[in-house]
């Protein structure tokens, strides 16, 4: 059985990263989805409501799975027997940035391997980032995430 992990902030989920949770999820018998603390961003969500929004979002994946780990991509992967990382990559900026963390963690750990999915070209603009800008501003962004964030962002 082959076990990938999908780590990222996901602050707020984006249907990128929805898609590319999908298609990770045909690929691999099982996918962790791991929701880290990023210390470079200022959080929208707490840790645990985004792995609540984000579990909602992927009830339809049975092999899916999302819960938090707060160290070290490369210790989480060994703890849950896993052997692959799963990283979506938009445009060249994000290769470059992905490409020297996967070689970092084969540093850390020769056995496991990175995969970069290309992220599907009608998603390539979103990032999170982006988002909580044009929320600020009082921009729509409710077709660029899915329907339990849209519905948590609203609330807040």
């Amino acid at each position: 059985m082959t076990i990938a992990v999908y780590p990222g902030s996901f602050d707020p989920l984006t249907l990128g990263h929805l898609d590319i949770i999908e298609r990770a999820s045909r690929l691999f018998d099982k996918l962790i989805v791991t929701v880290g603390i990023n210390t470079n961003k200022k959080a929208l969500f707490t840790t645990e409501r985004r792995v609540e929004l984000i579990k909602r979002s992927v009830a339809h994946l049975p092999n899916v799975s999302v819960q938090a780990e707060g160290g070290l991509t490369v210790k989480f992967v060994e703890s849950v027997g896993a052997s692959v990382i799963v990283r979506g990559i938009r445009d060249t900026k994000d290769f470059e940035y992905e490409s020297a963390t996967a070689s970092m963690n084969k540093h850390l750990n020769e056995q496991i391997e990175t995969v970069f999915l290309m992220t599907a070209p009608k998603y390539a603009f979103i990032s999170s980032t982006l988002l909580k800008e044009v929320m600020h501003f009082g921009g729509d962004i409710d077709s660029l995430v899915p329907q339990a964030v849209a519905e948590a962002l609203r609330e807040d």
